[in-house]
């Protein structure tokens, strides 16, 4: 029988599945609305979609690298109950992996084949959601890579090969030698890590992070009843000083404080026996920027227990 749009609607309202989904379920079940809702249930579409509005902020972070190029992903859970699982951990090494093969935005990712399955990565965490019974999600992937050189790769908080709460990449383009490259951007990576830098150079700096940073030193500046000309100059220190923290070339390295990460590289050049460049960093920490549900347990029980 002929699938109609008004069908569809009725099933997308019915089980909350997406429009495509729920056209394929019609088709398969000739139309029959309440088989349709046990054919999405029996894939696992149904669950997932009624579990898509919870709160997932828990979950792994991954990386992956081959050659020249590295990739990060997020991928989210409900609870770390389930990012401590063997089978959620071995599909977020393998959407990784999956990266690997993509120019790194979220949407090829998910349209990517996971190869255990045969399936795009979006169907793959539909089904897992489907069978774990917690809302998961790609929430975002990140993929960088240098003509020659190294990608350097960082897991804080491991908790498996590639695994953790907390990932970064460092990418330095040079002609030398790989293994003190390598040495040199995991350095870097951990630093990265530590200080969270806002870019690699001010120029990068993000617009509007920078015109309120400068807004708010010309009112602390002008509290000092300073003339104007003073005060120029005092927001002209504050904003340098800014960049100076935030900036990644212009912190001072963790490792050794008394030369920014700008002239650690340059020192380390000797190492490398070329010059180097440090060309991109990517750092994400799990579920940062998550608004995260407030739940009130008391309420939570008494609901439990049929109570009002």
């Amino acid at each position: 029988m002929t699938v109609t749009a008004a069908m569809v609607k009725e099933l997308r309202e019915k089980s909350g599945a997406g429009m495509m989904d729920c056209k394929t379920a019609l088709a398969e079940t000739n139309g029959d609305m309440e088989a349709a809702i046990d054919w999405l249930r029996a894939k696992g579409i149904a669950k997932a979609d009624k579990k898509s509005g919870r709160t997932a902020a828990e979950g792994l972070v991954g990386v992956a690298s081959a050659g020249n190029k590295a990739v990060l992903v997020e991928v989210n859970s409900e609870t770390d109950f389930v990012a401590r699982n063997d089978a959620f951990q071995a599909m977020v090494r393998q959407i990784a992996e999956t990266t690997l093969s993509t120019d790194g935005s979220v949407e090829t990712v998910g349209a990517a084949t996971y190869a255990a399955s045969g399936k795009t990565v979006t169907e793959t965490i539909a089904e897992a959601v489907g069978t774990i019974g917690e809302n998961m999600a790609l929430r975002r992937s990140a993929l960088l890579g240098v003509g020659q050189g190294v990608v350097a790769t960082y897991i804080h908080n491991q908790v498996a090969e590639g695994l953790g709460k907390m990932g970064v990449l460092v990418a330095i383009e040079s002609a030398g030698d790989a293994a003190a490259l390598a040495a040199f951007g995991r350095q870097v990576a951990m630093h990265v890590a530590a200080t969270n830098p806002l870019a690699l150079v001010a120029s990068e700096v993000d617009a509007t992070i920078a015109e309120r940073e400068k807004s708010i030193f010309i009112e602390q500046s002008r509290a000092s009843g300073k003339p104007d000309a003073i005060i120029e100059k005092m927001v002209e220190g504050r904003m340098r000083k800014f960049y100076e923290e935030s900036v990644l070339l212009s912190q001072a390295f963790v490792i050794n404080p008394d030369l920014t990460v700008e002239k650690a590289l340059k020192e380390a050049e000797k190492d490398f026996g070329a010059p180097a460049q440090i060309t991109g960093f990517v750092r994400f920490a799990l579920g940062e920027g998550i608004e995260r549900e407030k739940s009130d347990f008391a309420a939570e029980v008494a609901a439990a227990a049929g109570k009002k």
